[in-house]
């Protein structure tokens, strides 16, 4: 006999641009918002009731509406919708909200760029009508560290091909989400704190493998941000291998390189207080 499970449904990736035009000098703000709600959703699996169904597009229109508002901390705009939805529809028991901010660079009073790719600024909440949990991080950014990375000492057997190295170029696209203590904080100050911290810690570790510079790194922003309880990181090793240019007569002494896509190592963690 078949039993309905856990279930929940939402509207996926709702783009929304807010701009704030109070003074000559525009703000831009540029969010991709996911939104799924969890509750008394049974009769409209089994018989097709919909009677307690917040349609997918009414949450969408939600997010511009709250827009209107105005956007101030990604964090603080989640928690608005989550509570919503939970607060407002007796049906709707549990909520929880994604969001993306994609960063625009300042090169006018009005005028911004944002190149293909890149940084991403995350978010995630989740409100079960007494608890809101509040978590962010970032996804893709880009750090490589030309020396100070090493790889030796691993084992080998005979499919390794792999050559010992004390010297390589260190690459990934960090990828990170820490927890919040609290959902009432200076969200701004602390995601600042804690990319900072992600970067200070990549830059200052002298690393013998990507998973001692993955510790030094959750152990950095849990020093620097005193509300964060847990960082979990996912890290790729964007491989750099120096090319043979022997064919051709020329040394390569550590100076040219191919920047291999895939496959690549992945190095995941969760460092915790």
């Amino acid at each position: 006999m078949a039993r309905l499970d856990v279930n929940q449904y939402g509207k996926a990736e709702t783009r929304v641009v807010r701009l704030c035009r109070d003074t000559p000098r525009h703000e831009i703000r540029d969010l991709n918002v996911s939104i799924a709600l969890s509750g008394d959703l049974t009769d409209v699996h089994l018989s097709g009731d919909n009677s307690h169904v917040v349609p997918t597009d009414t949450q969408k229109n939600t997010v511009y509406a709250f827009a209107r508002a105005g956007i101030d901390q990604v964090e603080t705009f989640g928690l608005r919708l989550a509570r919503h939805f939970v607060d407002e529809f007796d049906p709707i028991h549990g909520a929880s909200v994604d969001l993306d901010e994609y960063a625009w660079q300042r090169v006018g009073d009005h005028s911004f760029s944002r190149g293909s790719g890149g940084e991403t600024r995350t978010a995630h909440i989740g409100y079960d009508g007494d608890v809101a949990t509040v978590s962010a991080g970032l996804k893709d950014l880009l750090l490589l560290n030309s020396t100070d990375s090493e790889f030796t000492g691993y084992i080998k057997d005979r499919y390794t091909t792999l050559p010992e190295t004390k010297d390589r170029i260190l690459a990934t696209a960090v990828s990170a989400t820490w927890v919040y203590a609290s959902d009432d904080l200076d969200f701004t100050r602390a995601f600042a704190d804690a990319r900072g911290a992600v970067i200070a810690a990549f830059a200052d570790t002298y690393s013998l493998s990507l998973q001692q510079t993955l510790y030094s790194i959750g152990e950095r922003v849990l020093s620097a941000v005193p509300e964060v309880t847990e960082v979990s990181l996912s890290l790729p090793n964007k491989h750099h291998f120096v090319y043979d240019l022997s064919p051709f007569g020329l040394d390569n002494p550590g100076l040219v390189f191919n920047a291999a896509d895939r496959p690549y190592g992945l190095i995941e963690g969760t460092v915790k207080r």
